[in-house]
């Protein structure tokens, strides 16, 4: 093989489609939109959604409810997905990302009661609920709310 013997590999590389250049292209005269209409002008067609007229589907709908801009959304944790952790671990929600018990921090960390603590831990969170506290601490672990 040389230099100027080199191609690239079949169907790689597709010539793109001249719209509109003459009948023997297969795509001449109407350029591809058929015989008039409005999809048929220039700048035709209709926005999205539009339904010929008709109400379209997202009016004929209710609205309903609201989207607080306010609310603070917390990764969740449960208590058996602590039992990873070594005893007397400080478990912390830099430890929790690093350790991918949870993707991202969002607006804190909240451990719930679910499961069963093994183990006694040190536990460093923005929420607990009140179940999830009394489970460390009956297992002797602490909890710190940051």
């Amino acid at each position: 093989m040389k230099l100027h013997e080199l191609k690239p590999a079949p169907g790689s590389r597709k010539e793109r489609n001249r719209v509109g250049r003459g009948i023997g292209s297969g795509n001449g005269k109407t350029a591809g939109k058929g015989h008039k209409g409005q999809k048929a002008r220039s700048g035709g067609g209709v926005r999205l959604g539009f339904e010929g007229g008709q109400t379209p589907l997202f009016q004929r709908l209710p609205k309903r409810g609201f989207t607080n801009i306010n609310r603070k959304e917390y990764a969740i944790v449960n208590l058996d997905a602590l039992n990873r952790f070594e005893e007397g671990t400080e478990v912390t929600p830099e430890l929790l990302i690093e350790t991918g018990v949870v993707k991202s921090e969002k607006a804190g960390i909240k451990i719930l009661a679910d499961g069963k603590l093994e183990k006694k831990l040190t536990v460093k969170a923005h929420k607990f609920s009140s179940a999830a506290k009394e489970k460390i601490e009956a297992a002797g672990g602490q909890t710190e709310v940051i």
